[in-house]
């Protein structure tokens, strides 16, 4: 055998494994498993359109140093006990946002009408005020639409509200909707 790590953290949500293989091997191995009919090939843009359904944050798009928690609606990643005394890094201004729902902005989830938004696309009010930025965006093969998430100023994050998103200098409407897009798709073991 050829030693390699299999993991089941892959970031797509769906149910499945990441595999890693020495430098080496790649070729023998992806040719074996090409071998089973019921494995195929995917690339960058569908893991990336699948992370997007399933609402999952990727660092330095989404997330970064300066995104808490509570902006990121990632609250439920901190224990209760780490909660109830605090002492990790960011505590404090962490804990009193959590405490005092603060914070300037939320992460959305959003369906836009027209093509599809991608980074950095302004997020605006029905009257045209930009409230917002779009931090990934893809055409959503499972959907039939193209989605996005996006920080929004607080106000502007509950379900049902209505937006624009310029993109390529044309407005187009959007509507906030809960996260993740898609349902679950995974298993415990």
């Amino acid at each position: 055998g050829i030693p390699c790590h299999v993991a089941r953290s892959g970031y797509t949500g769906e149910d499945g494994f990441e595999l890693s293989i020495p430098t080496g091997e790649i070729v023998g191995i992806t040719e074996a498993l090409l071998a089973n009919p019921e494995v195929k090939l995917a690339g960058l843009a569908a893991r990336d359109s699948l992370r997007l359904e399933a609402g999952l944050c990727l660092y330095g798009s989404d997330i970064d140093s300066t995104t808490t928690p509570l902006e990121a609606n990632l609250v439920w990643t901190i224990g209760k006990r780490r909660r109830a005394e605090g002492g990790f890094i960011g505590s404090d201004i962490i804990l009193s946002q959590i405490a005092q729902k603060g914070g300037e902005r939320r992460r959305v989830g959003l369906v836009i009408e027209g093509a599809p938004a991608r980074a950095h696309s302004k997020v605006l009010s029905v009257d045209g005020e930009e409230i917002g930025e779009i931090t990934s965006g893809v055409p959503a093969p499972s959907l039939g639409k193209n989605i996005a998430m996006a920080y929004v100023r607080k106000g502007f994050n509950k379900k049902d509200t209505e937006v624009k998103v310029k993109v390529r200098n044309r407005v187009q409407n959007a509507k906030v909707v809960k996260m993740p897009f898609t349902p679950a798709n995974y298993h415990k073991i």
